[in-house]
């Protein structure tokens, strides 16, 4: 099912544009409107970087400090996408499964029931009614020593390295190959997440009329029989939700299914190498660059504004993978992130891109009018949001006149 990252020569091949900005670029009528429009109180300039480029010709048309490492909060979330768009593909779909250990007597299961998380998200209460009307299909009804829940394809880790303490729960739920409902638990977040999705399951057992007692955590050992099996909605519309509201969690398992890739146990660390091979794979610049999650919480992440756009513009030159990461961009004064900034035209509508915002940083990338790549990533300690914002709307706006 996982598909491994793809040759792209050409892609790099045209990626060495973005890199070689003409002589003179900083001094043209656009580019000096564009610096006026970074140009706001209470925001360091020596802290931010930006870069705008002609999609066509892949001129640059400005650039400042664009090699500078910076703290990219939710800009993060695009190296993600990209790496498990171009890894597995768009229309991956994550799979849970039940696992039966023991064996069918008549209508009873003499034996334990094991629920197997591979890392999805999305995974409800409503895909466990159905796996239950599965095991409920195959002719039991009874099941003698409870149901299990297995997360071992990913680490025990629940949080991000470099995270505030106070982000656990509040920014995202616990992280775990196994979750229901985003680790809620009749109304609270569980700390527990397998162990809640097993009791969970018990609960949808019962209610679709297959008796069973007790849940616990368990670890699938080979050799058990399939008896039920759900998927998740394709890569391309997970990915869509994610970047659309920012979603830490979706990102944060995304992380650890590239981590997953090969086999290994998904670890943070280990899909942060992935996302840097993928990148590398597709000419992106990676001086200054480091990956610690995927959602951005982490204040030892840096990225360049140099290399945000040539992630981007690899993305726009892919046919499979545009039309995802586009879709998956906020658009101004529309919907995500961007519905109540850039409102008017000529932004509103034409702006597509993803927003990042944490004490640290403040970020906006992506595509004006399918003419322009930009990024823009602003640092501070702290960074003023509001300040940031508007130079960032200012300086797609400016994009968006031409």
């Amino acid at each position: 099912m996982v598909r491994m990252t793809r040759r792209r020569l050409p892609v790099v091949v045209a990626l060495a544009l973005v890199l070689a900005a003409p002589a003179g670029a900083g001094d043209a009528p656009l580019a000096k409107q564009l610096a006026r429009a970074l140009a706001v109180p209470h925001v360091s300039q020596a802290r931010t970087a930006a870069v705008a480029i002609d999609l066509q010709t892949g001129e640059t048309l400005f650039s400042e400090h664009e090699g500078l490492p910076l703290v990219p909060a939710s800009n993060e979330k695009l190296t993600v996408a990209f790496a498990a768009l171009t890894t597995f593909g768009p229309e991956y779909r994550i799979e849970t499964d039940v696992l039966g250990r023991g064996e069918q007597v008549g209508s009873v299961w003499q034996g334990s029931l094991l629920l197997v998380g591979h890392g999805d998200a999305t995974l409800s209460s409503a895909d466990l009614a159905e796996l239950a009307r599965q095991v409920r299909a195959a002719g039991i009804l009874r099941v003698t020593r409870g149901v299990f829940g297995d997360e071992s394809l990913f680490d025990a880790r629940r949080t991000g390295s470099g995270w505030k303490s106070w982000f656990y729960i509040n920014e995202c739920p616990p992280l775990s190959a196994l979750t229901v409902d985003r680790g809620r638990y009749y109304g609270r977040t569980s700390r527990n997440p397998a162990l809640a999705a097993a009791l969970l399951f018990r609960d949808a057992l019962r209610r679709a009329g297959v008796a069973v007692t007790g849940a616990g955590i368990g670890r699938e050992h080979g050799g058990e029989a399939p008896l039920g099996s759900v998927e998740s909605a394709p890569l391309s519309e997970i990915v869509r939700w994610m970047g659309r509201v920012s979603d830490n969690f979706t990102a944060e398992l995304l992380l650890k299914q590239l981590g997953a890739a090969d086999g290994s146990i998904g670890t943070s660390v280990r899909g942060a190498l992935r996302v840097r091979a993928a990148l590398a794979d597709a000419g992106v610049p990676l001086a200054g660059v480091r990956l610690v999650d995927g959602s951005g919480l982490s204040s030892q992440d840096r990225l360049t504004s140099r290399a945000l756009a040539a992630l981007l513009r690899a993305a726009w030159l892919d046919p499979e993978i545009r039309p995802v990461l586009l879709a998956s961009l906020p658009v101004a004064g529309i919907n995500g992130t961007l519905a109540d900034r850039m409102r008017r035209p000529p932004a509103r509508g034409n702006v597509q891109a993803k927003t990042g915002t944490t004490a640290l940083a403040s970020a906006l990338s992506g595509f004006v009018k399918r003419r322009y790549v930009f990024s823009v990533l602003q640092n501070g300690s702290p960074i003023s949001t509001v300040w940031a914002r508007r130079a960032q709307d200012r300086f797609a706006t400016v994009l968006a006149a031409q």
